[in-house]
């Protein structure tokens, strides 16, 4: 709406100026601020707001930012720009010359040179940190010229202005959306993820007019609390409905996470209760007006659907899917199961592998492959996506039926009946504990490098008794089924020798055995990987029970499932999920060379499935033979950890313990042929090897390449980035080259993965965090 207001070359000659006349505290030349001890900040008069070191949730993290200083959370308004966090030890000083922000290695990460020399600087009482030249009235830089997801009361965005979302509530990396004032106009764009390539607007504000004077000119938010668009003609556009002020309040204006421009308030309380309330917001519904049919995922990620409640918004995994990322429910989801269109070997129909899940009032409106009715019953629809192998969910409206292939996207809460079809017998992911007390560590080694899988799919109960009461007299300490606390299947050896028509097809072998592929009855006919154990000693079928044990209570979708097990007689097999898309190996050695953004996908994920390994499954496992050939990939190209071998169950607390060498001629840490004890750092040197490969799309040692200097990856890889020729890496892959921030932030990351010292190897927490640029990577030494 437009209303008359003040004159704009009046507000043009005020608004710049509003700054300097808040209250100040002068930061004098020479001073500094250190990411350690107690000088972390440099506070305005009020004490509102501080300028400095924010920690987050890491106590080693820290973001360069102004915030409330004075409300619980410590809202973050403003970042510099430095793609990401830095680490404990890192300092800003400020010079004549400006602002430099260093490392704890003394490196330069982010800096403010102005053209003038630098006087002083100042953190203002409206949020606005400043830099006054050597006439103390005029400033020559100020934080408001740069702002990040946040605009405060006094800010003005000018034609050309943006703001840029996080990527989640704790992820301050560069997010999902954009807000633009340009021509006149206010927008918000989608931002495809990591590419950044910016999708068709989804709120426009119509104030760009060919009468340039009815035009917009400046975003506006005014002392009072008031959002607003400035025409040339000093009217205004009125963003959402005027405020009441109050002077006993803070404001603030963010382009929040899940795309939503929403103004804030919040009472200046000192009760340490204070919390930020909503008073504005655009758009009305992101859930419906966020939609483009060509391209992007929605409001919310793939395969989830967006529901609306006034101001907030949520995200929701359909049944039978569960989030990518558990800690970014708007980064979409992905199906428990894998969709696969052979059934049994074409034995039986599909209705003996899925069901339906229907769900009211939701609609996925876009990339629909086939329109059939008009039907009359809703039964028909559903039928008619649960036998046919390519459709995820059908969407019925009454009259007509619309099939949908994954990934689905633009869902949301709208009139209409979804049939969603999943695996038989999936149990919810939220439903699988994931408890973190009494954790002991598990040292597991792999059998072999093409199949074996590993997880938990929570079906059946455990029937091995029957079995361990008829061998009691010859194996009782064997095959007593009740030592294994697990849901895990228990199949006999006769279902499994069927399964695989008496062992029949190979699909790979290792050192304590072979992988056969067979189709069981296991809540519905399933393809399967059947592990035929040997050479197990009487101490090695102990440990096979400890294993089984500890395997059968974790779930990640970057571990590939563990669907149960047979310990009858002499017989120890392993029944995994079957994935038909083959080895990470395969991936990427093949041609051709897969793409960029598609393998640093795979690389995360990966580093998750190492991350719950190690820190967040009940029981916390060491792999040991981490490499391209013991990583899956399913159908929809997430990564599976797989191979998990036979080790020893360590007591409580232990960390480490003294074994003999595991492992692949090429992955192998250092401290395994120093006779010590080894730790979770030997999978981090092994990832940091294989991360090198996926870069690179090849293997670590290539004895018969021309140039021996390239002949071992790790160490071309070093003296590539020591001489600044990372392009060498990554021959001809364009999307890498123009991705080169995170092609060397990765190959730093590797190579820190890969220190001779296990001391000096990040945890994969900590690596994740590199990778996504969340945390500054230090040079490497």
């Amino acid at each position: 709406m437009a209303s008359s207001a003040i004159p704009p070359l009046l507000l043009l000659s005020l608004l710049p100026f509003l700054p300097l006349y808040a209250a100040a505290s002068n930061v004098t030349l020479g001073s500094s601020l250190s990411a350690k001890g107690d000088n972390l900040s440099w506070v305005s008069p009020s004490g509102d707001f501080a300028f400095g070191f924010r920690q987050l949730n890491n106590p080693d993290i820290f973001l360069l930012a102004i915030w409330y200083a004075q409300l619980p959370d410590q809202t973050i308004v403003w970042q510099a720009s430095t793609t990401s966090p830095v680490q404990a030890g890192s300092n800003i000083e400020l010079t004549a010359s400006g602002f430099n922000l260093t490392d704890p290695n003394g490196l330069t990460i982010w800096s403010v040179q102005p053209n003038s020399t630098i006087s002083s600087g100042t953190m203002l009482d409206t949020g606005n940190f400043i830099l006054s030249g050597t006439n103390t009235d005029v400033y020559v830089w100020q934080s408001f010229d740069y702002p990040t997801d946040t605009i405060l009361p006094t800010q003005i965005l000018p034609l050309g202005g943006m703001l840029y979302s996080k990527l989640s509530a704790t992820n301050y990396t560069k997010g999902r959306f954009e807000l633009h004032f340009m021509n006149g106009n206010l927008q918000l764009n989608p931002i495809a993820w990591p590419t950044e390539n910016r999708y068709t607007y989804y709120y426009n504000s119509g104030t760009a007019n060919p009468n340039s004077s009815l035009s917009g000119f400046q975003l506006v938010f005014n002392q009072s609390g008031d959002v607003y668009i400035l025409l040339w003609n000093g009217s205004n556009f009125q963003l959402w409905q005027n405020i009441i002020p109050n002077s006993n309040n803070y404001y603030r204006a963010t382009l929040d996470f899940d795309g939503v421009f929403r103004e804030y308030a919040c009472a200046k309380s000192s009760d340490g209760n204070q919390s930020w309330s909503v008073v504005g917001y655009i758009p009305e519904n992101i859930c419906s007006d966020l939609t483009n049919k060509d391209y992007g995922s929605g409001a919310c990620g793939y395969n989830s659907y967006c529901v609306a409640n006034g101001a907030s918004i949520s995200c929701h995994c359909p049944p039978g899917f569960s989030y990518i990322d558990p800690n970014n429910e708007n980064g979409g989801c992905a199906p428990d199961f894998p969709p696969n269109c052979e059934v049994d070997n074409g034995t039986s129909n599909t209705e003996d592998v899925y069901e339906l899940k229907e769900v009211q009032n939701i609609n996925f409106p876009f990339g629909d492959y086939d329109m059939l009715g008009p039907y009359n019953s809703t039964v028909q629809c559903g039928q008619a996506c649960l036998q046919d192998c390519n459709c995820a969910v059908s969407i019925f409206n009454g009259e007509y039926c619309w099939k949908k292939r994954l990934p689905m996207s633009n869902g949301r809460q709208e009139t209409a009946l979804a049939f969603f079809k999943v695996m038989k017998g999936i149990v919810p992911s939220d439903q699988i504990s994931n408890s973190k007390h009494d954790k002991k560590v598990v040292w597991l080694s792999v059998l072999f490098g093409s199949s074996g899988l590993f997880n938990i799919l929570l079906l059946g109960v455990i029937s091995l008794m029957v079995f361990s009461r008829r061998q009691r007299k010859s194996r009782k300490d064997i095959d007593d089924s009740s030592v294994f606390e697990t849901n895990l299947h228990v199949f006999t050896f006769e279902e499994l020798k069927k399964a695989t028509k008496e062992f029949k097809e190979e699909l790979g072998r290792g050192a304590f055995g072979i992988v056969y592929k067979g189709v069981v009855k296991y809540g519905s006919k399933t393809q399967v990987a059947v592990k035929k154990l040997d050479k197990l000693s009487q101490g090695g079928e102990m440990e096979f029970k400890a294993e089984v044990t500890a395997i059968g209570r974790t779930h990640h979708r970057n571990l590939v499932q563990l669907l149960g097990y047979c310990c009858e007689g002499p017989h120890r097999i392993l029944v995994y999920e079957f994935m038909s898309n083959g080895s990470l190996a395969n991936f990427i050695f093949g041609i051709p060379r897969p793409d960029w953004y598609q393998r640093v996908q795979v690389a995360l994920g990966i580093a998750r499935g190492l991350v719950y390994l190690h820190e967040e499954c009940t029981t916390p496992i060491i792999h040991c033979d981490i490499k391209p050939q013991n990583i899956l990939i399913d159908e929809l190209f997430i990564p599976r950890i797989s191979d998990f071998g036979l080790a020893k169950s360590l007591v409580l607390n232990q960390t480490r313990t003294q074994t003999g060498i595991r492992g692949t001629r090429g992955y192998i840490a250092p401290e395994w042929f120093r006779n010590v004890p080894v730790t979770v750092k030997v999978d981090v040197y092994s990832f940091g090897v294989m991360l090198l490969e996926i870069i690179c799309c090849r293997t670590s040692v290539a004895p018969n390449i021309e140039d021996e200097e390239r002949a071992i990856l790790t160490d071309w890889a070093y003296d590539c980035f020591r001489a600044g020729t990372l392009d060498a890496l990554v021959e001809n892959d364009e999307a890498a080259m123009n991705d080169i921030k995170t092609l060397r932030r990765w190959v730093m990351t590797a190579i820190w993965c890969i220190q001779e010292d296990p001391l000096q190897r990040p945890a994969m927490s900590m690596v994740i965090q590199m990778l996504e640029g969340y945390v500054e990577v230090p040079i490497p030494i």
